[in-house]
């Protein structure tokens, strides 16, 4: 903050009054041009100081300036209102300031701190040179000037600045400080801890001190001497954050985990370590896999601790049942998350971890109960509409899921969330058109499957909502991929699935199930040696073996009139658990007996 000048309080005491009743700053009474400058200066004071118009106060100094361009005061306000702004600017102004009046020491300290604050140290360190020289008493000359030798990189200079000020003043907290970091820097540890020593046997009962002097013992290895400070400082307040903190530290340099995390226990039992600090540091420590679980046992002591001394705060709360859960512990994190469900106001995380983790568990009617009364809490909430939605198709009640899904649609607020339900929407319609036929798509391509007329009506719908989709987002890859296979299962508009199954690689052509799509399309048109080098790719891609890949890849090698290698791909998907009474009648079959034939995916 900006020092006032005598003049500037002066001027505040004799006009407050009249400004706070409500009496603005009326025209400029009739002094003379030597005062007049002076009014304009003071008026400028009240607007900046008690009304916060730096705007007008900036006005009514550079009116002041063009009264009497020799006014100093009406520069230096110019100056400290714009040095944050205009940093070269206020340089200028604060320098003129100084030159009207070299006797101002305020002037002369704020246009070294202007100089520094626009980044000009040379300039800077010369204005502290000469604040030294004329006004020696002062420390804090002594202070900025050895901060700019530093930031020169003139240690040595900043540290003939600091001596000087040692002799002068004696042991300043601050500048010693700053000398001890200096040696450090220049590698003189020894003459470091010759400064701490003193330190602490001016002021043995000081734990901070002791503290000082261990970090230093730290540095150069002297790790007994080092633990021995940190023990004094212990005694004489066991309780000390600064001095908890530099022991854990320690421990952690030295990778002595059992050790740093007995401190941190200590830190976490502390109030006066922030609670922020805490998470930090917990998810520090459990950001490794392999570190969480050697010193699980240490670390769910800490989660305790923070859930034990901040049971109501969110973030513990999140933090805790996190640990539960990556511990294995789900019916514990499930019972947390519940227990606070009645928290007011109510807090919609809880109850989208309640929902997810009972989903997870196959808990149907749990998620039922718990997605009711998350949507009488949070209508608007899309997701826990999404999530009736699908508690309702798992549970085979399509119309009901259906209907979940368009109440999303309701309190969707953006086209590519719009698309992501219409095509949930689109998928559901397809498993009410299905319903009750397991491997439809290959039941169908085998012709053990009749199209009917609620198949046909269900199917409508679901293509509707399909376009319905594509119409807020053109490119969503999972609609298109769907559209594209549920169209060439029926052998229907095998051009226009093809062009959206190509779609699909062209924006993810890694993905082995749209991979496996396009290569059927392809096959079903006729195309089957494209169709095999694309199938070939997903087949490679595949990392899970997925056993309808494989058989896909054994039917288009089939009607190619490779036998031999599609019935080891036949074989490979019954291996990894493809229905045997879908694939027999494949092995039975003569070569190129078939020019097109599917499996379930």
């Amino acid at each position: 903050m900006k020092r006032l000048t005598a003049t500037t309080v002066l001027c505040l005491l004799l006009f407050s009054a009249a400004f706070v009743t409500g009496k603005g700053p009326s025209a400029a009474p009739e002094y003379p041009d030597s005062l007049r400058s002076v009014w304009l200066y003071t008026e400028g004071v009240k607007q900046n100081a008690i009304a916060g118009d730096s705007v007008r106060a900036r006005e009514l100094f550079l009116e002041a300036i063009r009264n009497d361009s020799t006014y100093a005061p009406a520069y230096y306000e110019l100056a400290a209102n714009g040095m944050y702004a205009t940093p070269d600017e206020a340089v200028e102004l604060a320098r003129k300031a100084f030159r009207l009046d070299t006797t101002n020491k305020w002037y002369h300290q704020f246009y070294g701190q202007a100089l520094i604050y626009a980044g000009r140290y040379d300039e800077a360190l010369k204005v502290y040179r000469r604040l030294q020289t004329e006004n020696p008493k002062d420390p804090d000359n002594y202070r900025i000037l050895a901060a700019l030798y530093e930031q020169k990189q003139s240690p040595v200079m900043a540290l003939v600045t600091l001596d000087s000020a040692e002799l002068r003043f004696g042991r300043i907290p601050v500048l010693s400080a700053m000398k001890r970091r200096l040696l450090v820097a220049t590698n003189q540890i020894d003459k470091a801890v010759v400064e701490a020593r003193a330190m602490v046997e001016a002021a043995p009962y000081e734990a901070q001190h002791h503290v000082v002097l261990g970090d230093l013992y730290a540095i150069a290895k002297k790790d007994s001497l080092a633990r021995a400070e940190y023990d004094r400082a212990l005694q004489i307040d066991s309780t000390n954050v600064q001095t908890l903190m530099a022991l854990a530290d320690f421990h952690a340099g030295r990778q002595d985990y059992r050790a740093l995390l007995a401190v941190t226990r200590q830190l976490f039992q502390s109030d006066e370590l922030p609670l922020e600090t805490k998470i930090k540091r917990f998810g520090q420590f459990t950001s490794d896999t392999r570190f969480y679980r050697e010193y699980y046992f240490q670390l769910n002591d800490l989660a305790s601790t923070l859930a034990i001394r901040y049971p109501d705060d969110k973030r513990v709360v999140e933090l805790y049942a996190g640990h539960l859960i990556a511990s294995g512990e789900l019916d514990q994190a499930l019972a947390l998350y519940k227990s606070h469900l009645a928290d007011q106001p109510p807090a919609e995380e809880y109850f989208r971890a309640v929902i997810d983790i009972e989903s997870y568990l196959q808990h149907p009617d749990s998620v039922d109960k718990y997605v009711t009364r998350a949507l009488e809490l949070f209508p608007a909430k899309v997701d826990f509409h999404l999530s009736k939605g699908h508690v309702m198709s798992n549970s085979k009640q399509y119309v009901k899921a259906i209907g979940a899904y368009k109440g999303a649609l309701r309190h969707a607020d953006t086209d590519s969330l719009r698309s992501v339900v219409w095509g949930m929407i689109g998928d559901t319609w397809h498993l009410k058109a299905t319903e009750g036929v397991t491997d439809w798509d290959e039941r169908m391509d085998l012709g053990t499957v009749k199209s009917t007329a609620a198949f046909r009506k269900g199917m409508k719908r679901c293509y509707s909502a399909y376009e319905r989709s594509l119409r807020y987002d053109p490119d969503n890859t999972m609609v298109l991929n769907n559209y594209a296979y549920f169209l060439s299962v029926e052998g229907r508009d095998l051009e226009r699935a093809l062009a959206m199954a190509s779609r699909v690689v062209a924006l993810e052509n890694d993905n082995p199930t749209y991979l496996d799509t396009h290569a059927w399309v392809l096959h079903k048109l006729g195309r089957t040696d494209e169709a095999k080098k694309i199938q070939q790719r997903a087949v490679v891609l595949d990392g899970q073996k997925s056993p309808s890949l494989l058989a896909h890849y054994g039917d288009i090698l089939h009607a190619l009139g490779e036998q031999f290698m599609a019935e080891i791909y036949w074989r490979q998907a019954l291996e990894k658990g493809y229905d045997p009474a879908l694939i027999e009648p494949r092995l039975k079959q003569p070569a190129a007996d078939r020019n097109s034939e599917k499996t379930s995916r």
